[in-house]
């Protein structure tokens, strides 16, 4: 690191609390290293209430993007000047289904997707984006999965699952079934809903309380592709599943899980030994997501094989 560091070297940076276990320093200053790029990647601890002060001080201090995770999320949603790539999608597609509110909807859609936002600083102005969904999508697509005219079955209703379903709904999906507990991520599935169904008019959405399990065993049933996108399989609840009657899953099922630690869940592994075709974890999710704002960043490919292989396997 020593050797790449001179005067002119640009910074990129995570913020948020905590991000001492963070592994995107060395993924991304890996790949700025492989493409030749003049940068580094600092991750910085900064707690809800100093977030508006650390990003001022990342503007002033010229640093030319960052990601955002918890708790800062929310606080720097509503600090964004203008939308990215995925926002600016949403708008387009409401402008071509004559919805006069699209930028009101696609803003509040960042402001309500509570997983990583990336942010872009460019002439004093932060450009938001997120892209957990391009990489849900993008994962899939590695495993011959194309969600294009797909029934899809999610469960959850936080912010990995907004943005899931958002993608999946943009990228072609003829059905998304949304099944979360009556808790206080309920009225937020009921709002994406809403949304998809005014961005994507021909993509058919509902959300369903998780506790009606005939209900979800009988959509899983009916799906192309079922996906968890809840924290059930993460630690301390790795010995468990959603899916606890796992006769519903059936051969031509596609399983994916958003949690990627552990990197096997047992849903993923009933899904296999069920003999599902396609029964993937969250790793590839996590990878793929920051190989699409390593783009953003820097508008090449980041060297997706090698970072998998030293730090995803």
């Amino acid at each position: 690191m020593e050797k790449r560091i001179t005067g002119r070297t640009g910074m990129f940076c995570l913020i948020g609390t905590p991000v001492g276990h963070s592994g995107s320093p060395a993924m991304y200053n890996y790949s700025f290293a492989q493409t030749g790029l003049d940068y580094a990647y600092l991750a910085y601890d900064v707690p809800l209430e100093k977030t508006e002060e650390a990003v001022n001080a990342l503007k002033v201090l010229g640093c030319k993007g960052f990601n955002v995770t918890m708790p800062c999320k929310t606080r720097v949603a509503e600090l964004v000047d203008e939308l990215c790539q995925v926002l600016l999608d949403f708008k387009r597609i409401m402008k071509d289904y004559g919805v006069q509110e699209y930028r009101a909807c696609a803003t509040s859609a960042i402001r309500e997707t509570h997983n990583t936002l990336i942010l872009l600083v460019k002439d004093g102005k932060l450009y938001g984006n997120n892209t957990d969904g391009m990489g849900f999508v993008r994962n899939l697509k590695e495993n011959g999965v194309d969600v294009k005219g797909k029934k899809i079955t999610v469960m959850g209703a936080g912010g990995a699952a907004t943005a899931i379903q958002v993608q999946c709904a943009l990228d072609g999906a003829k059905k998304i079934s949304i099944f979360n507990r009556k808790d206080e991520f309920y009225a937020n599935g009921e709002k994406t809903v809403k949304k998809i169904q005014q961005m994507v008019p021909d993509c058919e959405v509902s959300i369903h309380p998780l506790e009606e399990t005939d209900a979800l065993y009988a959509a899983i049933k009916d799906s192309d592709i079922l996906v968890n996108a809840t924290k059930v399989g993460m630690k301390p609840l790795d010995d468990q599943s959603l899916v606890e009657d796992v006769s519903v899953f059936h051969p031509d099922l596609v399983v994916a899980d958003a949690v990627y630690n552990p990197k096997e869940t047992k849903f993923v592994q009933s899904a296999k030994a069920a003999g599902c075709k396609v029964a993937v974890g969250g790793t590839g999710m996590l990878m793929w997501q920051g190989a699409a704002a390593f783009n953003l960043f820097t508008g090449k490919d980041m060297p997706t094989k090698e970072v998998y292989e030293l730090f995803f396997k």
